[in-house]
């Protein structure tokens, strides 16, 4: 009995691994998250039984509970598929899943995904790392766990690209702690929205103007040189992919 975490990508079901694919069409159970696209959703074979586990605000599953969830089912089926956004190792807790999960003996197998901290960027046309722009890239989430915080003001490095995921409630917070650690009023900004579906909205700005920018979740906030670049657009997805029966 195996329970595999499986990396769902940004939404577009072409950008679903091989492996996830074919996970999803023989899987007994999945477990998903809320922002798994319905196009990912619509590849799970018809006869799975099918859990949604996505935390929606006031009426949440806690981790603890999904993972006593997962083990539970690892325990009673033979391929359960936890089925996650993006990446499950990338703010996405699948270490925590799969060190509960291997203490109770179940067997774990990690099938990346595309993680929009990537993705989000890229479908938009900016790089995140450029020569003579940016030397390297740092991800780093935006949302605070109880009562932990990330000390943007440690971040503000003008030679590096900055990717905040979960960011969009905090962005006043974190522009003014970016400000206060040495980066420009002028930085370059963008928010990718809904990356890789056809509700991609890219947002250009300043890091000065990122509190007052009209932007919603889920979406990926750039910060650095190479934020006002535009090296190539995807402005409509239509996932063509298919299963063979």
């Amino acid at each position: 009995m195996t329970v595999y975490l499986v990396g769902a990508g940004p939404g577009d079901a072409d950008l679903l691994t091989i492996r996830a694919a074919q996970l999803l069409a023989t899987a007994d159970v999945v477990v998903h998250d809320r922002l798994v696209s319905q196009e990912v959703l619509d590849l799970i074979n018809c006869s799975a039984r099918r859990v949604d586990v996505g935390k929606v605000p006031g009426l949440s599953h806690s981790q603890a509970q999904i993972n006593e969830l997962l083990v539970s089912l690892g325990r009673d089926h033979g391929r359960v598929v936890r089925l996650k956004g993006g990446d499950p190792f990338v703010f996405g807790r699948g270490g925590e899943e799969a060190e509960v999960l291997s203490a109770a003996g179940l067997d774990v197998e990690i099938v990346p995904g595309i993680t929009s901290a990537f993705a989000g960027p890229l479908l938009a046309g900016i790089p995140v790392t450029h020569r003579g722009l940016s030397h390297g890239v740092t991800i780093v989430t935006g949302s605070t766990v109880q009562g932990s915080t990330v000390d943007f003001c440690a971040l503000a490095n003008p030679d590096l690209t900055l990717v905040i995921l979960m960011g969009v409630q905090r962005r006043a917070v974190i522009a003014n702690e970016l400000l206060e650690g040495g980066l420009s009023p002028e930085t370059a900004v963008a928010v990718v929205e809904w990356a890789s579906t056809n509700q991609q909205r890219t947002i250009r700005s300043t890091l000065e103007e990122l509190p007052r920018l009209d932007v919603r979740s889920p979406a990926v906030i750039v910060v650095g040189a190479v934020a006002a670049l535009e090296l190539g657009r995807v402005t409509k997805f239509v996932s063509s992919f298919a299963l063979s029966s």
